[in-house]
């Protein structure tokens, strides 16, 4: 049996790991993850952007606490080549997204999964990929 598998945009990692609403579900999923009952995947863009919001609110010293405690999680970061940013330009001219989550929408076209969000830019591609709400 093929294991689920999930993309975390940027709000829902940033949901939980700043307990914010959500963080209850996207725990859930990483214990699962733990449990070796499914696979969750971030893009290396929406990486970026949680750090730059993080560094932007709270400053680099709890960046540099976020960064350590995303090491301890069991996340599979995809890496940008040529070929995932030109899918993401690709769903960022066809559809009213952000570019950071335009990479995440490409990310789970390719691995098959579904987009874990609480961010309801998301409902307009709904029929591209599968969405978790939180």
């Amino acid at each position: 049996m093929k294991k689920p598998r999930y993309v975390l945009d940027s709000h829902a990692l940033l949901a939980y790991l700043c307990d914010e609403p959500g963080a209850d579900e996207v725990e859930t999923l990483l214990r699962r993850v733990e449990a070796g009952e499914a696979i969750i995947y971030l893009s290396l863009i929406n990486l970026g952007e949680i750090a730059y919001i993080t560094e932007r609110r709270y400053g680099t010293e709890r960046l540099q606490e976020m960064l350590s405690a995303l090491t301890l999680l069991s996340l599979q970061v995809a890496e940008v080549t040529r070929g995932f940013v030109m899918a993401a330009a690709h769903v960022r001219v066809r559809r009213a997204v952000s570019y950071a989550d335009a990479f995440a929408i490409a990310l789970a076209q390719e691995k098959g999964a579904s987009v874990v969000t609480g961010d309801p830019e998301f409902k307009k591609v709904e029929h591209l990929v599968q969405v978790v709400w939180l």
